[in-house]
Formats: structure tokens, C-alpha cells, sequence
């Protein structure tokens, strides 16, 4: 028998194609395309759900009742080497010398003070000891307790760098009422009431600007700082009435409007042969808005005039007490600003730090459902991220809570519309130029400012850790 072979040749063998490649085919394919994409956008929720105000003239004054309650900020120091030394000017941050300016009297008040270093769990100060010094915490953590009516231990705060405690024993003396313990070790500068009354013997200035701040002490206020409205009440007969009136700051805080601007630049060849499917112009200025918007949002909560980290009173500010945000923390946070709360802000890290202490404790919180989105809450008050809220080095950042709305005395953003070649509300596109080399020129500008119109409308949590493992 004879064997037959065959020979076969062409495709079909394996050695050649088939068909049409892809990468030929696409040559007579038209692609489908997105509008181009851009990870800095963000929700931009502090935008979204601040109530907007039409500050038509550009500039925005808040007019308050008179109020007396000065002078209760954080104090700042040098150091070299672990030598700690308070700035003299920083004095004035202490309500006693708001408002002193005699230098010469500032630094021998500053070179009176005393450096003193505390371990963990040392007391600085204890209950029903001598009201005798000033202490100035210029670094680590103290927490300040009290006894309640029952002997029990009640948590008062925690205090941190640039903090203060027993002002009032300089001038009044007394016992102190609270125990201030370190729960870090804490550096502290003391200052002692004997230096100082040696001090004002020797300065009749700070004799005076002491008295006039005793005196503006002693008159009448609410629990907020306010003078108070005299009236009568409960009363039976014909008794005389007082008589009364409203007093107004007389330098009320004004605020202008910020601006966030850029120049656009489109080559005329580019925007008059490329526009399809999309306009090369609607795109860039899009994409250039999107960034306008999220540096808009970082100047609401960072800018050191109008931001709301800066603009938050320091008695609406307040310290974790161990660290991390936990549900205590959150409840202390609310106590600042519990007149109709709207919403808190923090950071994505800081919320999920919320989280796990939340998990640690068992505590499950509800989520809130707002505009057709799910986010955590707690105590029925939505939690919003925002990236903008800054993370120190020490991997720390802050919870922000707020009240919002011009009727209810709360946080208000500023803006203005109708402005001219308006492309959003408050935000306008002005053709400028074309150039020698063909591009064209766009001015794109954004104005916006926010301001609070009542102290106790925003509250801050400081020193949130959001690093701590479990």
C-alpha cells in the first residue's frame, strides 16, 4: 500500500491570519470618547450646603450687641534648646492685658516666668490650693477636673499648647477651683502673683489697664459676654420699672469679598478646528472652573482672614480627651453648638477614625440620607468629608460643627451675582485678548467669602488624631 501525503497551503495551515486585525480595523472605527476627567474634583459639600447671602456692595458687615467677654486666646512661645520662653507680645492674648501695649512692661512680665517640666499623671495645679500663679501650657496635654456635688471626678476640658490657667489668681487670688493634671509630658511657665503685683507697683500703666478691665468685668453681662438687657419680672403692684437699651459693638467686623482667578489661553487653531464632539473652549473652562470651585472651598476653611479654622471662637474650641475622636468627644462638640446644629465637617481619615472608635465601643451610628446620598451621623447630624481640612505633620486634624443660615444666626457664605459676563453665579468669564501668536485669553474669576455671625454657630474639635492604631 502506497502512502498518501498532502500538502496544504495558505491560512488555513496556521501560519497566517484569518480575519481582519484590530488594530487595522480601528483605522475605519470612530472612537468613543469621555469628556476629559480630572481627580482633584471633589462633592465640595461645605459649597453645596452653605446658604449663600448677596453681598451686593462686596463687602458684608455683621452688626452684634456690645459684648465684654475679651481676650481668651492661645499664647505663643520660642525656644532654643529646651530653654521655652513666652513671647512678650503674646501676653496680650491673656483677657486681663488685651489691649495693653507697653513693651517694656510685656517683657519684664515675660522674664519673670519660670520654666517648669511635668511628668505624665503629675498634678500642675490641685482643687482648693492657693490661687498664687499663672501657669502657661507651652507644650503637651493636661486635663482639668473638678469634684462634683457627690465626690465624684468631673471632666473639664483638656487643655494643650498655648493654653492658660489661673489668669484670675493674679489679680484676684482665691483657691483654685479645678485640678489641672498632665496627661503628656507637659512644659509649663509659671508666673507667680507676687512677681506680678511687683511688676504693676513699678508700672502705674498696667495698675490702670488692670482696674478698667476689673471694672468692664464687674458690669453686668449675660452668660455670654453681652451687656445685659435690665428688666422686670414676676413682679405684683406698681413697682418702677427699670429702663434699659441695646448697646452695639461699635467696630463691627466687616467682611470683603475674596477672589480666586486665572487666566485661561486657547490657541484660536485649536478652539476653531477641534470642536468635535465636544468644544474644546466648554472643556477647558469646565476643567479650569472644577479648580477654581475646590480652591474656593480650600479658602472658605483655610484662608487666615475669613477661613473657618481661624474665624471659630476660642471658646467654641475644644480637645479630644485621649486622642482620637471618639462618641464623648462628638457629644462635647455638639454641646458648643447646640442650637440647631446642621452638619458636622471633617476630614475622610478623620471620619473613618470616627469609625473605628465607634467599633471599639460597640457603638453603631445611624447614617443620614441628604440630596440622594448616604453619609454617617451621629445624634442624627450628617457627617461631611472634606479634604480640605488640613493634617498636621503629628498626623492630627479637626472636626468642624456648624449652624447654618442668616435667620438662624449661623454660618454664611458671601457672594454676589448679576456681576458682568457672569458664567455662574458669582463667578464670571471675560474675554480678553488675542495675541500676536494667535491665543486667545480668558479672565475667569470666582468671589466668595463666609462669615459667622454668632460666636456659638461654629465649633471646633482640635487635636484629632487620626493615626492611632487600635
Amino acid at each position: 500500500m502506497t502512502e498518501t501525503t498532502t500538502h496544504t497551503t495558505g491560512p488555513e495551515n496556521g501560519n497566517g491570519q484569518l480575519s481582519l486585525s484590530t488594530d487595522a480595523a480601528r483605522q475605519l472605527s470612530t472612537t468613543t470618547k469621555t469628556p476629559p476627567q480630572m481627580q482633584e474634583i471633589t462633592s465640595r459639600w461645605l459649597l453645596r450646603l452653605l446658604p449663600w447671602v448677596q453681598c451686593s456692595g462686596g463687602v458684608f458687615r455683621v452688626n452684634r450687641r456690645l459684648t465684654y467677654t475679651l481676650g481668651d486666646g492661645r499664647i505663643t512661645f520660642t525656644n532654643t534648646g529646651s530653654e521655652v520662653r513666652v513671647i512678650p507680645a503674646e501676653l496680650t492674648e491673656l483677657p486681663m492685658l488685651r489691649g495693653f501695649d507697653d513693651q517694656e512692661v510685656l517683657e519684664a512680665l515675660a522674664d519673670r516666668f519660670t520654666q517648669r517640666e511635668v511628668a505624665a499623671d503629675q498634678d500642675i495645679v490641685t482643687e482648693g490650693s492657693p490661687g498664687d500663679r499663672l501657669v502657661l501650657i507651652a507644650h503637651g496635654r493636661v486635663r482639668k477636673t473638678s469634684h462634683g456635688a457627690y465626690g465624684d471626678e468631673q471632666h473639664l476640658g483638656t487643655l494643650a499648647d498655648g493654653d492658660y490657667l489661673g489668669e484670675q489668681a493674679l489679680v484676684d487670688g482665691g483657691e483654685f477651683a479645678f485640678s489641672a493634671r498632665a496627661k503628656t509630658a507637659t512644659t509649663v511657665l509659671s508666673l507667680s502673683r507676687q512677681d506680678f503685683e511687683q511688676i504693676a507697683e513699678q508700672s502705674p500703666a498696667l495698675r490702670d489697664h488692670v482696674e478698667r478691665w476689673r471694672s468692664s468685668s464687674d458690669r453686668a453681662h449675660n452668660d455670654y459676654g453681652e451687656a445685659a438687657i435690665d428688666m422686670a419680672s414676676g413682679h405684683t403692684g406698681e413697682p418702677v420699672l427699670p429702663g434699659t437699651f441695646v448697646d452695639y459693638e461699635q467696630s463691627p467686623r466687616e467682611y470683603e469679598l475674596s477672589v480666586a482667578q486665572t487666566v485661561l489661553r486657547v490657541h484660536s487653531r485649536v478652539s476653531d478646528l477641534y470642536n468635535q464632539p465636544m468644544s474644546q473652549l466648554d472643556q477647558q473652562l469646565r476643567l479650569t472652573i472644577e479648580a477654581l470651585r475646590e480652591r474656593q472651598e480650600h479658602e472658605l476653611i483655610n484662608n487666615s482672614g475669613f477661613g473657618l479654622l481661624h474665624n471659630a471662637d476660642f471658646s467654641q474650641r475644644i480637645r479630644t480627651r485621649s486622642g482620637p475622636p471618639t462618641p464623648d468627644d462628638l457629644d462635647d462638640l455638639l454641646a458648643t453648638v447646640w442650637k440647631e446644629p446642621a452638619f458636622f465637617l471633617a476630614h475622610p481619615q478623620a471620619i473613618a477614625a470616627f469609625g473605628r472608635e465607634c467599633s471599639k465601643l460597640g457603638v453603631y451610628p445611624q447614617s443620614s440620607e441628604v440630596s440622594g446620598h448616604r453619609v454617617p451621623a451621629w445624634r442624627g447630624v450628617p457627617i461631611f468629608p472634606c479634604n480640605k481640612i488640613p493634617i498636621s505633620g503629628t498626623r492630627t486634624t479637626s472636626f468642624l460643627l456648624m449652624r447654618t443660615g442668616q435667620e438662624k444666626q449661623g454660618v454664611v457664605g458671601l457672594h454676589q451675582t448679576g456681576i458682568p459676563d457672569e458664567y455662574q453665579p458669582s463667578l464670571s468669564v471675560r474675554f480678553m485678548n488675542i495675541n500676536e501668536k494667535a491665543v486667545v485669553s480668558y479672565l475667569v474669576s470666582a468671589y466668595y467669602s463666609c462669615a459667622v455671625l454668632v460666636p456659638d454657630a461654629l465649633g471646633i474639635l482640635e487635636d484629632v488624631e487620626i493615626g492611632r492604631n487600635g
